[in-house]
């Protein structure tokens, strides 16, 4: 059978010569786009760096921006850093984050195909909760990410970042494993593993929650990536 990005090709060429608008994304368009969004996730990265919007700028050791793909169809959410995070300047490292991988990984998910940050980019004093006017000045940052990373698949950890998502209060145990939407993109709501760590017994609810996101991020992903093309004329 030929190759079905082939035959796409192919075929678009073929309307293109008929004279109708269609536009054809060649290798090295695709290459400088991934170049392009990585430069600019640097500059964000950079920007976050020096930030002193709230009082965090001054207190933190790093800024967490977060890793992964920059290509990554799918985004997890937790709601900051923590000690080790501030340490590092990375995001779920320690045994929450192992935790994460490690179900991830049953699933033949890898952290490295996915992204991972949170809402606040510095350390609360104490792992205590975000305050409000933290979220305010952080949030805008996690918008302009998700820009750019441009996600299809959301993953919201926890009952603090799941609300500060939604702008609502909620019982992460009635909502966990529901779909929800942030701004647009769809959502899914997580334990977080820090907590699943504290209390074992929700463990086989974790796994489920990462299973089902699992599924949903694999009908997507399989899928035939759409051809982009101009309107037709």
């Amino acid at each position: 059978m030929e190759n079905i990005f082939v035959h796409i090709r192919r075929r678009l060429e073929w309307m293109k010569e008929l004279g109708l608008n269609v536009w054809l994304e060649t290798t090295e368009t695709a290459s400088s786009d991934s170049s392009s969004k990585e430069v600019e996730l640097k500059r964000l990265a950079d920007e976050i760096s020096v930030c002193r919007k709230c009082r965090l700028g001054s207190l933190r050791k790093n800024a967490v921006f977060g890793t992964g793909n920059p290509n990554a169809d799918l985004v997890f959410i937790g709601e900051a850093p923590g000690a080790t995070e501030d340490e590092t300047g990375l995001p779920f490292v320690g045994a929450a984050g192992n935790l994460l991988t490690q179900e991830l990984g049953k699933h033949g998910i890898s952290r490295d195909e996915v992204f991972i940050c949170n809402i606040l980019k510095c350390r609360p004093p104490n792992n205590r909760d975000p305050l409000p006017d933290e979220i305010a000045s952080c949030e805008p940052y996690l918008l302009r990410q998700l820009d750019l990373l441009n996600p299809r698949l959301l993953c919201g950890l926890g009952r603090f970042a799941v609300m500060t998502l939604l702008k609502r209060p909620i019982s992460i145990m009635k909502i966990r494993g529901t779909w929800q939407s942030y701004h647009g993109i769809p959502l899914f709501v997580c334990l977080h593993p820090a907590a699943v760590l504290h209390q074992p017994q929700n463990r086989q609810l974790f796994s489920a929650d990462i299973a089902a996101l699992a599924r949903a991020y694999r009908e997507r992903h399989d899928r035939l990536p759409e051809v982009k093309e101009a309107n037709l004329i």
